[in-house]
C-alpha cells in the first residue's frame, strides 16, 4: 500500500541554481490541492550542494549511483512512496504549479498523462530551434508512425502515471531516451494514454544542459527502430525481396533490352543478392521480435507466436532440405551436360544464368534449415515451442 497518494519526482545532477525553486512550487501545489504526497529528488551524484538543498526544504533524496537521466528516474520510480507519480526536470523549465490536469487524469484512471509543449506554448527562448522545428516533431512523428500511438509530444519532461503501470514497462534504458521508452511501452502494452497542454520556460540554469542534440537524437531514433522490427527490418525485406523476385523471374527465361540497354546474366546476379538481402532482413525480423518477447523488451504478441506454430524445426528442415535436393540436382546436371560435351567452352551467358538459378535454390534450401534450428533455440524459452516439437 503506497504511503501518498502522489510523488513529485526530479531527476537532479547539480541543479543548485534552480533546485529550490522547483521543490517550492511542488510542495506548495501539493499543500494547496490537499494532495497527501512528497517530493522526491532522484540525485545522479551532485557536487553542487544539491542534496543539503533538497533535504534542507523537506524532500525526500535518493542517491543514485549510475549516471543518466533514466537510471535516475527507474530509481526514483522505484524509491517513490506514491501511488501516483508526476516528473519533472529541477531545472524551472516546467511549472510545478501547474498540476492539476495531471493528477485528475491519473484519477480517471489514465496509466500515463503526457504534457504537450506544443499545444500548451513554448516561451521564447525555451527551447532550441533545432529542437522545436526539427528534432522533436520529427522524432515524435516517426514514434506515432511505428507504434500507431497519439502522443504528440514523445520527449516532454513533465509527465504523470501510475508507479504499478511504470513498475509493469520493465524501464531499462539509462539515457535521454528512456523519454521514449515509457511511451513506446505503454502504448505497446496498451495502456491508457492521455495528453494535457503544458507550457514549456526557458530554464534557469547559468550553465549548458546536460542534453546533447545530435547524440541524444541517434539514441532515441536508435531505440524507437530497436523496438520496431517491422519497421527496421520486416518492411524493408518485403520490399527488397519484391523488387528481387520480379526482377529474378523476368530476366531467368533470357537477356531481356530496355531501351538500348541489354540486361543479361549480370543483372540477374544483382537481382539475386536483392533476394538474399530482403530474406535475410525478414529473417532478422522474426529472430529480434522473438530475442525481444523472450528478453522482455517487446511485450507478447499472440498472433506473431501462434504464427510461428507452422514453422517447426522439422517441418523446415523437410522442406529446406528439399529445395537444397532440387538446387544440387540441378547444378549436378548443369556439370554432367558441361562434361558430356567435352567441358569445352560453354555460352557464358546462358551457362552464369543456369548456375545462378541452381545455386539460389541451394541457397535457400541451406537458410530455411539452419533458420529452422536458430528458430528453435530461440524458442526455447516459448510455449509455443511444445514438448511434441522438440
Amino acid at each position: 500500500m503506497s504511503q501518498y497518494e502522489l510523488t513529485i519526482l526530479m531527476p537532479c545532477l547539480n541543479e543548485a541554481e534552480t533546485l529550490e525553486t522547483c521543490i517550492k512550487k511542488g510542495q506548495n501545489w501539493l499543500k494547496e490541492n490537499n494532495v497527501s504526497g512528497e517530493v522526491l529528488i532522484a540525485d545522479n551524484g551532485s557536487t553542487d550542494g544539491s542534496q543539503e538543498i533538497s533535504r534542507k526544504l523537506g524532500a525526500r533524496v535518493v542517491d543514485v549511483p549510475s549516471r543518466g537521466y533514466g537510471a535516475a528516474l527507474i530509481c526514483g520510480i522505484k524509491e517513490a512512496a506514491g501511488n501516483y507519480i508526476i516528473m519533472g526536470d529541477s531545472d524551472d523549465s516546467y511549472d510545478f504549479s501547474y498540476l492539476t490536469p495531471f493528477i485528475e487524469k491519473l484519477r480517471e484512471g489514465y496509466d500515463l498523462v503526457m504534457g504537450n509543449r506544443f499545444k500548451g506554448g513554448i516561451m521564447q527562448g525555451a527551447m532550441p530551434p533545432l529542437h522545436q522545428y526539427l528534432g522533436n516533431p520529427i522524432l515524435s512523428g516517426i514514434g506515432k508512425l511505428f507504434f500507431h500511438t497519439d502522443c504528440s509530444d514523445f520527449h516532454c519532461g513533465l509527465r504523470g502515471f501510475r508507479k504499478e503501470a511504470a513498475l509493469k514497462m520493465d524501464l531499462r534504458t539509462p539515457g535521454m531516451e528512456f523519454a521514449s521508452e515509457m511511451v513506446i511501452k505503454a502504448t505497446l502494452l496498451k495502456m491508457k494514454i492521455a495528453e494535457v497542454p503544458i507550457k514549456l520556460y526557458p530554464d534557469g540554469r547559468s550553465r549548458p544542459p546536460h542534453l546533447r542534440s545530435w547524440s541524444d537524437g541517434w539514441r532515441h531514433l536508435r531505440f524507437m527502430l530497436l523496438y520496431s522490427p517491422r519497421w527496421l527490418f520486416l518492411y524493408p525485406g518485403f520490399a527488397f525481396l519484391l523488387a528481387g523476385v520480379l526482377g529474378f523471374i523476368w530476366l531467368a527465361t533470357g537477356p531481356k533490352q530496355v531501351g538500348k540497354v541489354v540486361l543479361e546474366s549480370n543483372s540477374l546476379l544483382i537481382f539475386a543478392f536483392i533476394i538474399i538481402t530482403g530474406i535475410q532482413l525478414l529473417l532478422f525480423s522474426v529472430y529480434s521480435k522473438i530475442f525481444g518477447i523472450n528478453e522482455g523488451y517487446l511485450p507478447k504478441d499472440e498472433k506473431f507466436l501462434n504464427a510461428l506454430k507452422h514453422f517447426r524445426l522439422e517441418t523446415m528442415i523437410m522442406i529446406g532440405t528439399i529445395i537444397f535436393i532440387i538446387g544440387l540436382i540441378g547444378i549436378t546436371a548443369f556439370f554432367i551436360k558441361w562434361s558430356g560435351q567435352g567441358a569445352g567452352n560453354l555460352d557464358t551467358v546462358a551457362s552464369i544464368r543456369t548456375t545462378i538459378i541452381w545455386l539460389m535454390a541451394i541457397y535457400f534450401g541451406l537458410t530455411t534449415v539452419f533458420s529452422g534450428f536458430f528458430l528453435s533455440t530461440l524458442g526455447l524459452k516459448q510455449e509455443y515451442w511444445t514438448a511434441s516439437d522438440r
